[in-house]
């Protein structure tokens, strides 16, 4: 995959987002313009983390494979193999979600 070849430094993480809802659930189709903006994604790669004051490795809280909650705005556009993946610092993600 794209993401293998490509591996986020520092506290950086590297999300794709989910595809927009067509339909509603009455099975109504929705045009692009009034489809909400996802801010739902899945992690696909993150750094190694941020170095402390002493010179720990500070861990990041996402792991590959979770599912998050991103800001409406920001992030940094990657493209890889014809696909749109965002980058994000570890700090800017909003929550993760839990099963």
């Amino acid at each position: 995959m794209a993401f293998r070849k490509f591996l986020p430094l520092f506290d950086r993480v590297l999300v794709e987002r989910l595809a927009a809802e067509t339909v509603t659930k009455g099975g109504i189709m929705l045009p692009e313009k009034s489809q909400g903006k996802v801010l739902q994604a899945t992690v696909v790669a993150v750094g190694p983390g941020t170095t402390n004051k002493d010179g720990q490795v500070q861990p990041l809280s996402v792991k590959v494979g979770e599912k998050v909650l991103l800001p409406e705005y920001g992030g940094t556009k990657v493209i890889l193999e014809d696909k749109d993946y965002f980058l994000f610092r570890d700090a800017d993600i909003l929550g993760k979600y839990v099963d």
